[in-house]
């Protein structure tokens, strides 16, 4: 479990740099890169934890997810152009993060008793809950909601736990199904731009449209 763990924290400090480059974009003082941050690395597992009842959670019992996510914010506000020139690389371990995060939140939800649905939901939030909570926080509609597929990776991911669980998998295997489904989804994605069906704007308001229904003239 050593290597769960070493992965968790790395999730975590690429979800805290994308945190914290969030806050270089709104132009933050460095108390703002640190929350951004923090924010993101830890809100999807604060958010999984509260949900299920496992308080305090965990990210406020082991310091180290903080600490990395402070780390996170400091490389960013010292080095945030030579990041930027190697975003691939923070891409492909936010991938990895996003695969492990949704693997812990499935495992976490199914020891809590949770039923099927809430263990698929708890992957999910626990791999995209950081990112809600960073954009709510800038004022802007979260990225999870219209752009890229990216908290969908992670509720397959928690699906497949769940079928893997029916099938008698064991733990392990289970995990590593786990992480393999959301890495290979979220990496089809950011190879092919791959992103679900978007609902187009109406002409004009529902209440518009209805007027504008009961006001025309009846067809010849």
């Amino acid at each position: 479990m050593r290597l769960l763990h070493f992965l968790d924290l790395l999730g975590t400090l690429t979800f805290a740099i994308s945190g914290a480059f969030r806050a270089v974009k709104h132009e933050l003082d460095l108390l703002g890169v640190i929350v951004l941050a923090v924010a993101t690395g830890v809100g999807g597992g604060i958010m999984r934890d509260v949900l299920l009842g496992s308080t305090p959670p965990a990210a406020l019992v082991d310091q180290a997810y903080v600490l990395t996510c402070v780390l996170g914010a400091a490389l960013v506000f010292l080095l945030a152009p030579k990041i930027a020139q190697r975003w691939d690389y923070v891409m492909v371990a936010d991938a990895i993060g996003l695969a492990v995060f949704a693997a812990l939140g499935a495992a976490k939800a199914e020891e809590r008793g949770a039923v099927p649905l809430t263990i698929v939901m708890m992957a999910m939030i626990t791999a995209s809950g950081g990112g809600l909570v960073r954009d709510l926080l800038v004022q802007e509609i979260p990225a999870v909601l219209k752009s890229d597929f990216y908290a969908t990776a992670a509720l397959l991911g928690g699906a497949g736990f769940v079928a893997l669980g029916r099938l008698g998998v064991g733990a392990g295997p289970r995990l590593a199904g786990t992480m393999a489904v959301t890495l290979f989804l979220r990496a089809l994605a950011m190879k092919y731009g791959m992103r679900l069906p978007h609902v187009h704007s109406l002409p004009l308001t529902p209440s518009q449209l209805t007027r504008q229904r009961k006001h025309s003239p009846p067809p010849d």
